[in-house]
């Protein structure tokens, strides 16, 4: 009976070695296979491939399994496109990328208790509504709108899947609907704040949706928490922080210099 037990002590360890092994490939290769290739498809499909038990599946699971796992397949997604818009010779924000993906699949993204289901969200908002501003600068208006719309609607399914045991589809449509409104207006002054020679960009869009994904999120619990007792005053706090942070980024954090 000691022998069963060590011997599957054993293999648990090695499996765990193995885990974390393929996971630091993933995180490294993705991003070292965009940049080496010059090309996002490389590392795109690397990222599907990994994901291959999501699409292993019956036809009539195969939808309900993507959307339970949107928020991974955004952050990964958007890791590689990250690092292909930063350019093909090696830059500090490749390392960033690489580095953060590697803590996303062994750390972050193993986490099931409810803050760290919203900071899995606000990362996928942040990560994915970069990648977004940044991939369609050029293009027109509604590819962000649709992505955004995506975004949104991921985000608020996998906090609402995590927390609720009511039908919450309208909402998780509804906050995809107020991302892509979000994402036209702050189109129309695209900013993209960079970092010297570091390559790391950030677009003012993908901090308003951060803090408002938060907000929106703190509103929903405190609404929950107090149903009919519900009043402003239990949000007020937040709100008017995230607001004021909102038009401080909008006002003194506009400048010209930082459009793309």
């Amino acid at each position: 009976m000691a022998d069963y037990i060590l011997v599957r002590k054993s293999r648990n360890i090695a499996s765990n070695m193995v885990h974390i092994l393929l996971n630091l490939l993933l995180g490294i290769g993705a991003v070292l296979i965009t940049v080496l290739s010059g090309s996002p498809i490389p590392g795109l499909l690397l990222v599907l491939v990994s994901k291959w038990r999501v699409f292993a599946v019956r036809a009539r699971y195969l939808w309900l399994n993507i959307k339970s796992n949107l928020v991974d397949l955004i952050v990964g997604v958007s890791v590689v496109l990250l690092a292909y818009y930063a350019g093909a010779n090696f830059m500090p924000v490749h390392f960033i990328l690489a580095g953060f993906y590697c803590i996303w699949l062994l750390i972050i993204k193993p986490m099931s208790s409810e803050g760290a289901t919203l900071a899995q969200s606000l990362i996928a908002v942040f990560l994915g509504t970069s990648a977004a501003a940044i991939m369609t600068a050029g293009l027109d208006v509604i590819a962000l709108v649709l992505l955004e719309f995506l975004i949104g609607y991921a985000a608020s399914r996998h906090v609402l899947s995590q927390s609720s045991g009511r039908d919450f589809t309208l909402t998780t449509l509804v906050c995809g609907l107020v991302f892509s409104e979000i994402a036209w207006l702050c189109n129309s002054w695209s900013i993209v704040y960079t970092f010297g020679s570091t390559g790391v960009r950030v677009p003012q869009v993908a901090i308003i949706l951060t803090i408002f994904a938060f907000v929106y999120n703190y509103a929903r619990q405190a609404m929950i928490k107090y149903q009919e007792d519900f009043r402003f005053k239990h949000i007020v706090g937040p709100v008017v922080f995230g607001a004021a942070l909102i038009g401080i980024i909008v006002i003194c954090f506009s400048n010209p210099i930082f459009n793309i």
